[in-house]
């Protein structure tokens, strides 16, 4: 700095001081001006709950007009060559200002993302809200060390002392830490949701609640169970909530007795019955093997509907109709061999003996 310049702010210090201040009212004005014209253009854009310029209008106006004010002050007085009190301060300020600013942008960061991501995945807002809380203490902890590094004071000692502290903590709530990772995990992936009618293990109900640590879920017999999340997601679930088709095996056995000509017959009319059935729609229907006790039919078809009762229905009409169908023909059902004292004997649905042998 120039020997007279020196000597003017010390024979006129309170001139240099306001000089400063009115370069920094001028800076100060003119970066609010500048971040509200930015902020209304991209607000301006088209309005969709992912879009970045919605997002980014969104970080800055968690500008902090306090860390702004000073940032503009600093300027000033750099401009006005006012020497501050203690050596290196208006680096070291700089620097404190930045990292907050810097912080506080990404605080706001990760809320409009994380937001995003609830309205696209539909995640619950206690997910949304502790996996927010991790990523903010991980924010505001970089920045607060960094603070204290530029500031002189050494934080090596602190790192690693939280570090072994985390270590021995993470140790001892392994389990709990497990099940709220696990719920982090359910909330953004969502294998099932609040309503969703699940199986797993020899465990079948609704999912009444999804919470940080554990999942309720109410039985077919009424009772509640509860299961850890981490310990939930170990197993393999069938979520029939999701289900948008339901496809049916069934069989029926025929007696011996049936002629060639009647068992070709009866494909036909078992298809016959199931497509006149509304949503349904015909796989196969054959003869599929010649079992140990009659002739073996196997059908498959497929439900347009998830929904078990209309399945149940749909399959009693089915049945109500062949049995009507192979009675109008004189066929009969076959039952499984029974042994009644010394002999081996069989009988038809009527109940009468179709034959018998010595054991």
């Amino acid at each position: 700095m120039p020997q007279w310049i020196a000597q003017w702010q010390i024979d006129h210090p309170w001139l240099a001081w306001a000089i400063a201040l009115a370069v920094a009212a001028v800076v100060y004005g003119a970066a609010t001006l500048l971040l509200r014209g930015a902020e209304r253009r991209l607000r301006r854009a088209p309005a969709r709950a992912s879009s970045w310029p919605q997002a980014l209008a969104d970080v800055l106006a968690r500008t902090s007009r306090p860390l702004l004010a000073l940032a503009a002050l600093l300027v000033g007085l750099d401009a006005a060559g006012v020497q501050m009190p203690w050596s290196g301060a208006a680096a070291r300020l700089w620097f404190v200002v930045i990292a907050l600013q810097v912080a506080l942008w990404l605080d706001r960061l990760v809320a409009v993302l994380l937001g995003n991501i609830a309205l696209r995945t539909r995640a619950s807002a206690v997910t949304a809200t502790l996996l927010g809380f991790l990523l903010r203490l991980a924010v505001w902890t970089l920045a607060i060390l960094a603070m204290l590094d530029n500031l002189g004071v050494n934080v090596t000692a602190l790192v690693a002392s939280l570090g072994i502290g985390g270590v021995a903590v993470a140790l001892a709530v392994q389990a709990i830490l497990g099940d709220l990772f696990a719920s982090i995990s359910i909330g953004l992936d969502k294998p099932f949701e609040v309503g969703d009618f699940v199986v797993f293990g020899s465990v079948a109900g609704s999912i009444e609640h999804i919470g940080l640590k554990t999942t309720r879920i109410r039985s077919l017999g009424g009772e509640q169970i509860v299961c850890g999340n981490a310990e939930l997601l170990k197993q393999t679930i069938q979520n029939y909530k999701r289900m948008q088709q339901r496809r049916i095996v069934f069989g029926l056995r025929l007696a011996y007795a049936t002629s060639a000509e009647q068992a070709g017959e009866v494909p036909v009319l078992v298809r016959a019955e199931i497509e006149r059935q509304p949503g349904v729609r015909v796989d196969r229907v054959h003869l599929a093997r010649f079992g140990d006790n009659g002739l073996e039919y196997e059908a498959v078809y497929y439900v347009d509907s998830a929904d078990y009762n209309r399945y149940m229905d749909i399959q009693q009409d089915i049945n109500l109709g062949i049995m009507r169908a192979l009675a109008a023909r004189g066929l009969r059902f076959a039952v499984p061999e029974r042994r009644l004292g010394g002999t081996v004997s069989w009988t038809d649905t009527a109940g009468e003996q179709s034959g018998h042998g010595a054991c």
